[in-house]
């Protein structure tokens, strides 16, 4: 729940300087994830964060949006 607050941040932050959409502002977060993930050491949890940070756009905002329903 923390990064998913972490990226959100990080995506308004960017909305807000550059003008990107929130699609670019997921996907660079997610770039971001990735790298963090790939500096764990243990691989279960590296492969865990990986799948996390997989998720695509669409995905996402069908969780967001069923969380918001419910």
């Amino acid at each position: 729940m923390l990064r998913l607050t972490g990226l959100i941040g990080i995506a308004a932050a960017m909305l807000s300087v550059r003008g990107c959409t929130w699609q670019q502002a997921y996907s660079a977060g997610q770039a971001w994830q990735r790298n963090a993930c790939y500096r764990l050491v243990e691989q279960t949890e590296r492969e865990r964060c990986l799948g996390n940070a997989n998720v695509t756009y669409e995905d996402y905002r069908r969780q967001v949006e069923g969380a918001n329903t419910d």
